[in-house]
């Protein structure tokens, strides 16, 4: 298992091509002065000694040493041992609507985009809580079991969109129903669902007899609305561009809106609560509460320990690379030439 001290060091690398741009516009401007001051010939002569491919060597050891030195600062790090450890927490169930309203726009930048932020930095804030993920349109669809990993967590997250389901409409009935799947720890005294949608719901009657068998199993729904009352149309777009918007069958532009009345509906009858999701900070902040409040149940769970520090090899390297940068010159040297590894035998 590896993992990464310093992640911020990684933008160093955007150092290397502005490097290999700066190189190629010198060699184009060396070679244009040198046809200006002689012919190819003339040059030879005047310069036997001069190395084709060394410079180009040159630039490959510079990068590479450049590479291994950023590395060297981010310092990677190996997870050598695999231990068990006693954690709390609660099991969370996070319900994301993917349906294609959730393109609207009255929620900068959309309403996908902030459901996927808002369930982001309620990640950020737990600790030893184990948590899952669906995706659901007109049918529910498991994107991850429950589990403590984080980051596959935010993976899997950050990789959710409205085309992602072939079943359109909105159907919370089917989360709610797939949620309960999640669940299958019997000791566990708090389980929550988080259903982040913009409310509009195609088949209400069922959703709440699914919140009610839900209710049976123990968990606590809450919804998370995102949007806003008022509404927007669903925009069409291609490569980022608008090019219309979502119409209904009569040719009328649909506008969609936040449905907060059938969200706080179904958190009331899941014994959550509905959390209007406009400030992520307000909404983030209120969530950690309710769940700081929750009685906290111990299970075990496996992770690396004993990291230890990698960053030397990469320093070495860096160094040696830099090292054979500054001492291998750019004329031919009798030993290479000798050996003949660049093929530059003179053959005049």
């Amino acid at each position: 298992m590896v993992q990464f001290d310093e992640k911020i060091y990684f933008y160093l690398l955007g150092i290397l091509p502005v490097v290999l741009l700066f190189f190629l516009v010198l060699h184009i401007w060396k070679k244009k002065k040198q046809k200006e001051f002689a012919e190819a010939n003339l040059l030879k002569r005047l310069a036997p000694n001069k190395s084709n491919f060394k410079s180009t060597l040159k630039l490959l050891f510079l990068l590479g040493g450049l590479s291994f030195l950023i590395l060297g600062l981010v310092n990677p790090k190996i997870g050598t041992k695999l231990e068990t450890v006693k954690r709390e927490g609660v099991d969370i169930v996070f319900a994301v609507d993917v349906s294609k309203s959730m393109l609207a726009e009255d929620i900068a930048p959309n309403r996908i985009e902030k459901a996927k932020r808002l369930v982001s930095e309620i990640i950020n804030q737990l600790a030893s809580d184990r948590i899952g993920i669906i995706a659901y349109a007109g049918q529910a669809y498991p994107q991850l079991p429950i589990t403590t990993d984080y980051g596959a967590a935010k993976m899997f997250l950050q990789g959710m969109n409205t085309n992602m389901l072939s079943s359109q409409g909105t159907a919370i009935n089917s989360a709610i129903e797939l949620a309960t799947t999640y669940f299958n720890d019997d000791e566990q005294t708090n389980r929550v669902l988080f259903i982040i949608s913009d409310g509009e719901d195609h088949s209400e009657q069922n959703t709440l007899a699914a919140v009610e068998e839900a209710i049976e199993n123990g968990i606590k729904v809450y919804t998370i609305g995102v949007g806003k009352p008022k509404g927007a149309p669903i925009p069409i777009k291609r490569n980022g561009v608008v090019e219309s918007f979502k119409k209904d069958a009569q040719g009328e532009v649909v506008i969609t809106k936040l449905n907060e009345g059938i969200l706080a509906t179904i958190a009331e009858e899941g014994n959550g609560q509905y959390i209007n999701g406009s400030n992520t900070e307000a909404a983030v902040e209120y969530i950690k509460e309710e769940l700081n409040k929750m009685d906290k149940k111990e299970f075990e769970a496996k992770q690396f320990a004993e990291y230890k520090d990698q960053f030397q090899w990469f320093l070495g390297i860096g160094l040696l690379f830099l090292f054979l940068d500054v001492f291998i010159l750019d004329r031919k040297t009798q030993w290479l030439k000798k050996l003949n590894l660049f093929n530059e035998q003179d053959h005049a």
